[in-house]
C-alpha cells in the first residue's frame, strides 16, 4: 500500500462504557517518540460506542489527531466489525505505521489487517525504535523461547504493523488537549458480523492478581525453595502494600499460581519498585520487568544475571535478608 503521510497511528481499545483501556494510552508514549522521528503526527484511532471519554483521554495524553468511529456495532469487540473498520481507515489515510496492543483483541485483529493489506506484522513486541539509516521501525521481541531478543524490520511494505505488550510502556504525562478530532462515518452491517456474544463468564476474583496495575511488586523465584518459601515474600509484600509476583520457575514447580507470573509467558509489568528475591534473571523474566522504575535484587549468587539489571543488589540468603527488611519496614511504620 502506498503511504500518504508519515503519521504514526496508535489503536486505542475501548471498554463497553466507551472509556479507553490502559494499553492504548501506554502506546501513545513510544508513539510520540516514533512519530517525531518519522516527521509525522501521532494519531489515535478510537473505535467504540459513546467514546467521548476515550477521545478526551487520547488528546490529554499527547495525540495530535484522533480518528473516531462510534457506533452500536462497536460497543463490544468483534473480529469482523473492527477489522473492517480499521482496514477502511488505513486504506483511506495510508499512514506509514501503526501500533496495536498485544491483547486478545489486538492479537486477533493485527494478523487479519496484515493479510488484507499485504504487509508484515511483528507480534508481541517489548521495545520500539527507528533505524536511522532506513527510517524503518525497529520492532524488538523475544525469540527462540525467549532466549534472545530479535530486532525485526519491514523495509518494503506499508503500513508497518506491530502488536506491543501491555505494561511495557508507562502512560505519558497529561498535557493540554490540542488534538484535532475527526469523526468518520463507517458502519458495518449486522449481516457482515458473523459472531455474537452469547455469555460472559467472569474470572474467579479470588485468583485475580493485578500485577500490571501494581506500584510495588515483590517476586519470588526458584531460590524460595518451595511453596512455604513464599510466606516471607508475602510478609514483605504486606508490609509494603505490594503485590506478590513470581518467576516462571516457581510457577512451573507449582509453588504459586500462574496469575502471579512475571515474564515473557506471564505479565509484563512496570512498577515503581520491583523486588526480585531468589530470581536468577533469565532473559524471559527480565523481558517482563525491565521497565520498572527501581529494581532491587536479592540473591545468594553474586554472579546472577539479575544484578545486571538491578539498581540495588543484596548478595545473601533471602531467608535472612527478606525478614530483616520486613521487620525494618514495620518498625519504621510504627
Amino acid at each position: 500500500m502506498d503511504v500518504k503521510t508519515k503519521d504514526l497511528w496508535v489503536f486505542m481499545e475501548t471498554k463497553e462504557d466507551g472509556t479507553a483501556k490502559n494499553v492504548g494510552i501506554e502506546l501513545l508514549n513510544p508513539g510520540r517518540r516514533l512519530a517525531d522521528k518519522q516527521g509525522g503526527k501521532l494519531v489515535s484511532v478510537v473505535i467504540g460506542y459513546h467514546t467521548d471519554a476515550a477521545v478526551k483521554e487520547a488528546g490529554t495524553h499527547g495525540a495530535d489527531k484522533v480518528l473516531v468511529l462510534d457506533g452500536k456495532e462497536y460497543q463490544r469487540y468483534t473480529t469482523d466489525a473492527y477489522t473492517n473498520a480499521v482496514e477502511y481507515l488505513l486504506k483511506k489515510y495510508a499512514p506509514t505505521s501503526m501500533l496495536i496492543g498485544a491483547t486478545p483483541n489486538g492479537r486477533d485483529m493485527g494478523p487479519r489487517l496484515s493479510s488484507r493489506l499485504g504487509t508484515g506484522l511483528t507480534a508481541d513486541c517489548t521495545s520500539l525504535d527507528i533505524d536511522d539509516a532506513s527510517g524503518n521501525i525497529e520492532w524488538t521481541r523475544p525469540a527462540f523461547g525467549g532466549n534472545l531478543m530479535a530486532v525485526i524490520m519491514c523495509p518494503n511494505n506499508r503500513p508497518q504493523l506491530g502488536t506491543v505488550r501491555p505494561g511495557v510502556f508507562k502512560k505519558p504525562s497529561l498535557c493540554e488537549n490540542k488534538a484535532e478530532i475527526i469523526h468518520e462515518d463507517f458502519h458495518v452491517p449486522a449481516e457482515q458480523i458473523r459472531t455474537r456474544l452469547l455469555k460472559t463468564i467472569l474470572e474467579d476474583s479470588s485468583d485475580f492478581v493485578d500485577l500490571e496495575g501494581a506500584d510495588i511488586i515483590v517476586s519470588g523465584g526458584r531460590g524460595v525453595g518451595g511453596a512455604d518459601g513464599f510466606k516471607v515474600i508475602q510478609e514483605l509484600a504486606d508490609a509494603l502494600g505490594a503485590t506478590v509476583g513470581a518467576s516462571r520457575a516457581a510457577v512451573d514447580e507449582g509453588w504459586i499460581t500462574h496469575s502471579h507470573q512475571v515474564g515473557q509467558t506471564g505479565k509484563t509489568v512496570g512498577p515503581k519498585l520491583y523486588i526480585a528475591c531468589g530470581i536468577s534473571g533469565a532473559i524471559q523474566h527480565v523481558a517482563g520487568m525491565n521497565s520498572s522504575d527501581v529494581v532491587v535484587a536479592i540473591n545468594k549468587d553474586a554472579d546472577a544475571p539479575i544484578f545486571n539489571v538491578a539498581d540495588y543488589g543484596l548478595v545473601g540468603d533471602l531467608f535472612e535478608i527478606v525478614p530483616a527488611l520486613t521487620a525494618a519496614i514495620k518498625k519504621n511504620k510504627a
